[in-house]
């Protein structure tokens, strides 16, 4: 009887996985450099909700890539940039709202290609309701990682730390942000955006724009 017990429960535990799994979405957006594909973790609710329905209001429609930093992250979705000036200062812009902070590390982390929402120096931690940021990073030494969980209060699982080594990120920004997606596809694309001209703030001379996003039916990636 307790096999059968244990079967059963190990059984659910799988298909709570999987539908955990396949509540993810998928987004492609549409910028003048090229295509990006990212997936939207269903566990970060309010987060993934709050971004599949910007996207479907066309909310995110003409907006730039206002602030690109090298070895950072690509940072987009300030509302103020869609007729901004020539060498207008970017990244005031809102919608009126915060989302409450869903910040799931160790699960969740800044490594290349994490999409994670940006936000003010609030206590909360809150997240700004519509801009967002994708990593691009730097690999990391052992010694690296260890002092920065010494002066951030933090731990890296295995998996984290592997991946900073090898495919690189911006760990000390784990703990801080909410990380609440993955680029899929395209970013080799995020990584070109990141290293155009820009001005002294980080703004690129010339408009990398989001021409648009929509929600993928299905995705899969595309074979080697």
């Amino acid at each position: 009887m307790k096999k059968i017990l244990l079967t059963i429960l190990m059984c659910l535990s799988i298909a709570v996985t999987f539908a955990k799994k396949s509540g993810n979405k998928f987004v492609e957006i549409q910028t003048t450099q090229g295509t990006i594909v990212v997936e939207l973790f269903a566990d970060a609710v309010q987060h993934s909700e709050n971004f599949l329905k910007l996207v479907e209001e066309h909310f995110y429609d003409s907006v730039l890539f206002h602030r690109v930093i090298p070895q950072f992250m690509i940072q987009g979705g300030d509302p103020d940039s869609k007729h901004a000036m020539v060498g207008q200062f970017l990244g005031n812009g809102d919608i009126g709202y915060q989302v409450p902070a869903e910040i799931m590390f160790p699960t969740y982390y800044h490594k290349q290609g994490a999409l994670a929402a940006a936000r003010t120096s609030n206590p909360e931690k809150k997240s700004s309701g519509c801009q967002f940021y994708i990593v691009v990073g730097k690999t990391f030494t052992d010694e690296e990682l260890n002092s920065i969980e010494t002066n951030n209060g933090i731990k890296f699982s295995e998996e984290a730390r592997t991946a900073y080594k090898t495919v690189g990120g911006t760990p000390h920004l784990d703990g801080a942000y909410t990380v609440y997606g993955q680029t899929v596809e395209g970013q080799e694309i995020v990584n070109a955006i990141s290293t155009v001209a820009c001005d002294p703030s980080n703004r690129p001379k010339e408009d990398v724009r989001v021409l648009g996003m929509k929600v993928l039916k299905k995705w899969k990636p595309k074979k080697s």
